[in-house]
C-alpha cells in the first residue's frame, strides 16, 4: 500500500504557499515534503520546518550522491527534494505533498508518472503584482525580475492536471480538498486499505 504524491506549483506571489499551509492544518493524512535548499532564511523561516538550509557545498554533493528527486535552480539558488524521504512516507500510506517550481514538477512526471500535479493561479496580473510588492521584502527590480518570471511559470500550465484559481483563499482551499480526497478514494488504493471488508462482503461465512 502506497500514498499518493502531489506535486503543487504557481508562479510568486499566486498564495501557493499559504494555501498549502491552509491544507495542512484541516487535513491531517497528507505531509509537507521540506525541501534543501541553498538561499538564506527570511525573517520567521525555521531550519527544517520551512527548509532545509544548507550550503552550496553540501547541495552539491547531495546532488552528487542521487539524493534528490528533483532540484532546479530558481532565482540564482538551488531547491532539492529528499528522495528516501518520499519513499519512506508513501510507503507508509502517507500522502506527500512537494511544492515544487514547473521546471522540477515535470522532473517528478517523468520518475513517477502517477503523481498528481496541481497548478496556482491569481486571479489576475494585477492582484499578482499587488501581492508580491505587499510583502514588502524585494526591490523594485526583483519584483519586475518575478512578474517576468511569472509569466514563464503560467506557461507551463497545461502540463498540470489540475488548475485552481486563488482568489478566495476559503474556495481555493476547498478545491484543493477535493482533488486530495478524491485521489485517496480511488479503487487501488482503497481495495488495497480494506481488502479485508471487501473479502468478507464477496464471501460472507
Amino acid at each position: 500500500m502506497s500514498g499518493s504524491l502531489f506535486v503543487v506549483s504557481a508562479p510568486s506571489g499566486a498564495g501557493k504557499t499559504s494555501l498549502v499551509h491552509a491544507l495542512l492544518a484541516t487535513n491531517p493524512q497528507i505531509a509537507l515534503s521540506v525541501s534543501y535548499t541553498t538561499r538564506k532564511p527570511r525573517e520567521g523561516e525555521v531550519n527544517g520546518v520551512a527548509y532545509h538550509f544548507v550550503s552550496l557545498e553540501t547541495f552539491l554533493e547531495m546532488s552528487g550522491r542521487g539524493e534528490f528527486l528533483e532540484s532546479a535552480e530558481v532565482y540564482g539558488n538551488f531547491y532539492g527534494t529528499s528522495q528516501s524521504w518520499i519513499a519512506r512516507e508513501n510507503a507508509r500510506d502517507k500522502d506527500i505533498l512537494l511544492e515544487i517550481d514547473w521546471q522540477g514538477a515535470a522532473q517528478v512526471r517523468r520518475l513517477f508518472p502517477e503523481c498528481i500535479s496541481i497548478f496556482i493561479l491569481p486571479p489576475s496580473i494585477e492582484a499578482l503584482e499587488k501581492r508580491l510588492k505587499g510583502r514588502g521584502t524585494d526591490a523594485a527590480d526583483v519584483i519586475a525580475r518575478r512578474m517576468a518570471a511569472a509569466r514563464e511559470d503560467v506557461a507551463h500550465v497545461a502540463e498540470f492536471d489540475y488548475v485552481i484559481i486563488n482568489d478566495d483563499l476559503n474556495e481555493a482551499l476547498h478545491e484543493f480538498n477535493a482533488v486530495v480526497l478524491a485521489a485517496r478514494l480511488r479503487g487501488a488504493r482503497q481495495l488495497a486499505r480494506h481488502q479485508t471488508l471487501i473479502n468478507q462482503l464477496q464471501y460472507p461465512e
